[in-house]
């Protein structure tokens, strides 16, 4: 089983960039898809992008399409996600999740029951 934990949240200008990273424990890294949710104070928790377990693959809701990158070192257990253009909008907890795939239906990421999920790292935007 996957135990994740976020780090690199902070507080940034818009149209400034920030770099989240995840680290994982266990040894089934390289099985497990990959990504990031979102959660702003008042909304629902969204996916953001998810890599496959390969790192072949990579998919972004449209708000981030563009800005966002994500990338992933099998090697080194870790996620990152490079996170440029920053918006007020941007703002939220951001949680690293392992998942046995992207799953993506409608637009959003559906994540299972049973993924795992990191404790956040909270990223604030000033305008």
């Amino acid at each position: 089983q996957e135990h994740v934990v976020e780090s690199g949240g902070g507080l940034v200008q818009a149209g400034g960039s920030l770099a989240l990273s995840c680290a994982a424990s266990g040894a089934a890294f390289d099985g497990y898809a990959m990504g990031w949710f979102r959660q702003a104070p008042g909304k629902e928790r969204e996916g953001i992008s998810c890599i496959t377990s390969s790192g072949g693959r990579a998919w972004y809701i449209d708000s981030v399409k563009d800005r966002f990158t994500l990338s992933r070192d099998n090697a080194k257990k870790s996620l990152d996600l490079q996170m440029n253009s920053l918006k007020p909008e941007d703002a939220a907890m951001y949680y690293c999740a392992a998942d046995r795939e992207c799953t993506i239906l409608g637009g959003q990421w559906r994540i299972a029951d049973n993924a795992r999920w990191g404790q956040g790292t909270q990223v604030t935007v000033s305008s």
